[in-house]
């Protein structure tokens, strides 16, 4: 079945254009795991001329999301649970530092992103649940007062959007998730640096140890089910 692609009109940096559709059709499974890109295929989708998408196609080989395919053009990168695994130690760094920074202000996260957590987690809508998750984040590096965190974090989260779209079609979103962000979100509010730390690292390594590990049993599910 071919994915569909929203068109784009015309601007002057389509390129930056393309590769943002590109990259959240990849991110949200648009354009799922081993599917075969081509520039003419593309543009025609798009409705562009065929360079931005070669320049488009171009960045997203070099930030890991697409690989060369056999024969011609290129495909969607497969997930790799080692790969994955290790994207969550970054993130479980910057978190930890980013936790740190806000909970030395004393910081209070918009009640807004926390009521749409909840409403996401109560919901069947995997995209909501994706960005309410991600809007959490963000409050806290925004909160940490160093811009160089989001910046430095930003494309390992669309790597972290395509696991997680991946297991929350198949499986239930963990319930506690939402505890820990209001646990987190306390203790930055009351400055208890490091009793944030320690949750937020915690948060991490359990969701890198659950979503890696449904990730290996999907993966696997399809090697079995090839060989089948």
């Amino acid at each position: 079945m071919t994915s569909s692609l929203l068109q784009l009109t015309a601007a002057p940096d389509l390129v930056e254009q393309v590769y943002s559709r590109l990259l959240d059709a990849i991110s949200e499974g648009t354009l799922p795991p081993g599917e075969r890109l081509t520039q003419e295929d593309l543009a025609q989708r798009l409705a562009v001329s065929r360079q931005p998408v070669l320049q488009a196609l171009r960045l997203l080989k070099k930030d890991g999301f697409l690989e060369d395919a056999p024969g011609r053009g290129l495909r969607v990168t497969q997930l790799d649970v080692g790969w994955i695994a290790q994207v969550y130690q970054v993130r479980g760094s910057l978190d930890a530092l980013a936790v740190r920074l806000a909970a030395e202000r004393g910081a209070r996260l918009d009640d807004g992103v926390m009521s749409q957590g909840r409403l996401a987690e109560n919901g069947r809508d995997v995209k909501a649940m994706i960005q309410a998750d991600l809007a959490f984040h963000r409050a806290i590096y925004q909160a940490s007062g160093n811009p160089l965190i989001a910046q430095s974090i930003n494309l390992h989260w669309h790597h972290l959007k395509r696991v997680m779209g991946a297991v929350l079609q198949s499986s239930h979103q963990r319930q506690t998730v939402w505890d820990e962000h209001e646990a987190i979100a306390s203790a930055i509010a009351s400055s208890d640096v490091e009793l944030a730390v320690r949750l937020v690292q915690q948060h991490a390594h359990e969701a890198s140890v659950q979503l890696t590990a449904r990730l290996s049993e999907q993966i696997q599910h399809l090697k079995t089910g090839a060989q089948a």
